[in-house]
């Protein structure tokens, strides 16, 4: 998509990505339902008016609506008996209603999409890692600075870092940690040169980090190396990636309620479109990693326990399964408008944080002085 122009680029890789989460999304909605004998009345993705619609041989209809922001599954019966009409009732198929069916079915049905997301993740992880390759770990050394403590002991582009006082390495971020420590401390670095090893003895410089003062070489890491898998490492390296990217994710969400984590990472359609318009400048690789990621997020979004996500119709059904019975329709009429607010809340949180990223919020305010 680089040969496109900016804006074109930005919209139509924010559409083929978000179109593609949703939809794998809604599908794991779907399938589960059909596993479990529930009738799906209509398949979208997107909202507002459909650019097409079909109806296939089992009465589901497929739209595809104006508005790439969502899409749904309606699932038959997916009311209550007592909150629809006579009329509305006696179409219903017998076996085939949402509601008829055991909690434990309808937790298969809602828990479906979200676990669709993750096994996309890995598979798109694994189709970067099969094609692409996976990144490996290394101490090659990219550039070495004019003037730095590295030049003067005779560092080179090019080397690779085996060892550090006689202490074995095989990350660049090890060279960091061990460096840091001993500043104005003489260092016994081993580098690998054109198939041979070289002893050289560097002492890193200070430099003031804050309110400490650490040490460096004055290098940076090397371009990074990629290793293609055969198809079955790659889907388990992709399943690997996946659990990482979630924890990460689950640990950064921690971090923002605690406070001990700043919210401006928190982004929204605008912060997601941007980010895909240069993910996809960067080539393909880099589009399919965004999407992975993301899906990952959008997976962990909806387990999040609030009602109106998939997470917090999980929680009913637990509730349900403990106490034997639903909640009172007024409880979870209750639930629903608390979820709806709070989703309201970050919606407009990260939409600001957008605009502030974008640069809009700094613009209006110099406006406005």
């Amino acid at each position: 998509m680089d040969f496109l122009p900016d804006p074109i680029r930005t919209v139509l890789a924010f559409v083929v990505v978000l179109g593609v989460l949703v939809f794998i999304h809604e599908l794991g909605h779907y399938l589960a339902a059909r596993w479990r004998g529930i009738h799906v009345e209509r398949f979208a993705v997107g909202f507002g008016r459909p650019i097409t619609s079909w109806m296939d041989v089992r009465g589901t209809e497929w739209r595809i609506g104006w508005i790439p922001l969502g899409g749904y599954v309606k699932l038959h019966g997916q009311e209550q008996p007592g909150d629809v009409s006579e009329e509305v009732k006696a179409s219903w198929r017998a076996g085939e209603t949402f509601h008829d069916k055991p909690v434990r079915d309808r937790a298969i049905v809602v828990a479906a999409g979200p676990i669709a997301n993750f096994l996309l993740a890995a598979v798109l992880f694994g189709l970067v890692y099969g094609t692409v390759g996976i990144p490996r770990a290394t101490t090659a050394i990219g550039t070495v600075m004019e003037n730095s403590a590295a030049e003067r002991a005779g560092l080179l582009p090019g080397d690779r870092i085996v060892a550090l006082d006689g202490q074995p390495i095989s990350r660049f971020d090890q060279v960091q940690r061990h460096i840091q420590p001993r500043a104005g401390q003489e260092v016994a670095v081993t580098v690998e040169r054109e198939g041979r090893e070289r002893s050289l003895r560097i002492t890193p410089e200070a430099r003031t980090n804050g309110e400490r003062s650490v040490g460096v070489l004055g290098v940076t890491a090397g371009a990074a190396q990629f290793e293609r898998l055969d198809p079955f490492s790659a889907l388990w390296a992709g399943a690997v990636q996946t659990w990482e990217v979630s924890t990460q994710t689950l640990h950064a969400v921690g971090q923002m309620i605690t406070g001990s984590r700043g919210t401006d990472d928190l982004g929204g359609p605008l912060g997601i479109g941007k980010i895909a318009g240069e993910a996809a400048k960067l080539g393909f690789a880099s589009l399919i990693t965004f999407m992975a990621v993301l899906s990952v997020n959008l997976a962990l979004i909806n387990l999040f326990p609030i009602p109106i996500l998939d997470g917090g119709h999980l929680l009913f059904y637990a509730a349900e399964a403990i106490r034997g019975r639903p909640l009172p329709p007024r409880a979870q009429e209750l639930g629903f408008r608390a979820g709806f607010a709070v989703l309201m809340a970050l919606f407009v949180f990260a939409t600001w944080n957008d605009l502030a990223n974008l640069g809009v919020v700094r613009w209006a305010a110099g406006l406005f002085g």
